[in-house]
């Protein structure tokens, strides 16, 4: 392997999803690691290359997360920026990115070395025909521009752990999905097919007359009921799997070498560019938040299960590195799990204990200016019968009487109830989106990752601590008094 300082110099890479969390921080590290980059060519959502260029001045440069660059170029910054960084207006959703400047295009495809996709929709019940869009088809767009290009070594995709795991517990490997397998063996799945019926679907709604937010809650709806179908337990996960599938399955040039990174629970940074940057409210950030702010002291929750999280500047440095080893490498196609549970596993009652020591310490302060007192037991429901029973008990017997607990603790709940108040049917619908992630033993191997790691560590060349992804360093309980939930408090929920 070669040095990733001389591996990144001169090197033209384009870069998809860059205002998302991971694309920024690797936007970042990139320009920090080696100022000599040839050309970073950023696509951004916009129709046109002023409101491009905005969108990345006000949505990534301008974040805190580049002071450290700031600091080093000072009053050269802006020229650093404008010589090396290219805002490419366009959409990953449309042929050729939706690009209309062919001289730029054909730039880009004579020039780009790299391709990083990392655009992404990550709601877990995003509205199926957008997450479709994103997750799904764009594959083909990123496929059809690499298989242009002159100059071409590698595509890195950005993946997720979960693709490959639905609700079942055990060992998940590094393996690739199978064009039309699914997770429960039932049925056959034809990402054809899935196109057609989300058309069908949404045609049916506007013949309907339904309003935009009707379209929305139905569409996402949708999403679920598709991905339940197939085994996937979520619209985000089955629309990455399925955008792995095509990725893998149709026809890319055998002379590229295709990466696929899947990052599990992505946390705040661990040491780079500085310790706990992060950027809003994601996954178990929000049970964080809200037990801090005094809200709930229960989880729907394992507390024996393991949860995988992994620090982001981790994430990009093994991105980093698995650019340098694979470039080069024809034909190659490698699967890389970037996570903790088989390397460095941390079990959700270590976390809770964790994080009750913190707010104990380091109370929230209210609105009124008072230090928020946290219970110092956390109690976990570890079953959907038991987060019921917890939901009638706190919301619906002082809300609705006895009445309609008695109708709940008979059987499902009522209907009704459910329509008239928005904020339980929320709470249940992230329950049922979350409890795969809580409530099922579910460990991703990482050998292909840590054979990447010794590899690295063996070529003198390589400077492993510039672009360390060694989870098994990280101590949890010190990452999260002194990195992860100080940087919540500070960049999330201010």
């Amino acid at each position: 392997m070669e040095s990733i300082i001389e591996y990144l110099e001169n090197k033209t890479i384009l870069v998809t999803g860059v205002t998302g969390f991971l694309g920024k921080i690797f936007v970042e590290k990139i320009l920090r690691l080696q100022p000599n980059i040839g050309k970073l060519f950023l696509l951004l959502r916009a129709s046109d290359p002023n409101t491009a260029l905005h969108r990345l001045h006000s949505e990534v440069i301008d974040k805190d997360l580049f002071r450290v660059i700031k600091e080093k170029h000072g009053t050269t910054m802006h020229t650093f920026i404008s010589e090396k960084v290219i805002p490419v207006a366009g959409d990953i959703r449309l042929e050729n990115f939706g690009v209309t400047n062919m001289d730029l295009l054909n730039d880009m495809r004579r020039q780009v070395d790299v391709v990083v996709s990392s655009a992404a929709t990550t709601k877990f019940d995003e509205r199926y025909d957008m997450a479709f869009a994103t997750n799904t088809l764009a594959v083909r767009h990123i496929r059809g521009f690499v298989n242009e290009c002159t100059n071409i070594k590698l595509l890195l995709h950005v993946s997720t752990a979960y693709v490959s795991a639905g609700e079942r517990s055990g060992i998940v490997l590094e393996t690739s999905l199978k064009m039309g397998a699914t997770l429960n063996g039932k049925n056959d799945l034809d990402i054809e097919e899935e196109k057609k019926v989300i058309q069908e679907r949404h045609r049916q709604l506007v013949f309907e007359r339904a309003n935009e937010e009707a379209i929305s809650s139905t569409m996402k709806d949708f999403g679920i009921q598709r991905a339940k179908l197939h085994g996937w337990p979520n619209t985000y996960v089955f629309s990455k799997a399925m955008g792995e599938m095509l990725l893998l399955e149709e026809g890319l040039r055998p002379d590229v070498s295709v990466v696929i990174l899947r990052p599990t629970i992505v946390g705040s940074t661990y040491r780079e560019p500085f310790p706990g940057w992060i950027e809003g409210v994601k996954t178990i950030d929000g049970f964080i938040a809200a037990y801090g702010k005094g809200r709930t002291t229960c989880f729907l929750a394992d507390p024996f299960i393991v949860l995988d999280i992994v620090p982001a500047d981790m994430v990009i440095n093994a991105m980093i590195v698995a650019m340098v080893a694979h470039t080069n490498k024809p034909n190659s196609k490698t699967i890389y799990h970037v996570g903790s549970s088989t390397s460095n596993p941390i079990t959700i009652s270590s976390l809770g204990n964790i994080i009750s020591n913190y707010f104990a310490k380091h109370p929230l302060i209210s609105q009124q200016g008072n230090p928020i007192i946290v219970t110092s037991k956390i109690t976990y429901l570890t079953s959907m019968s038991s987060f019921n029973r917890y939901m009638v008990i706190r919301y619906v017997i002082p809300l609705k009487g006895l009445k309609y607990a008695n109708m709940i603790f008979g059987g499902a709940f009522n209907a009704w109830y459910l329509d008239a108040d928005r904020k339980l049917n929320i709470i249940l619908r992230l329950a049922d989106l979350f409890k795969p992630y809580v409530l099922t033993t579910i460990i991703y191997d990482d050998a292909n990752l840590n054979k990447l790691l010794s590899s690295a560590r063996k070529s003198v060349k390589v400077e492993t601590q510039t672009c360390s992804f060694d989870v098994k360093s990280v101590n949890w309980e010190d990452y999260f008094m002194n990195i992860h939930i100080p940087g919540l408090v500070k960049y999330a929920i201010k």
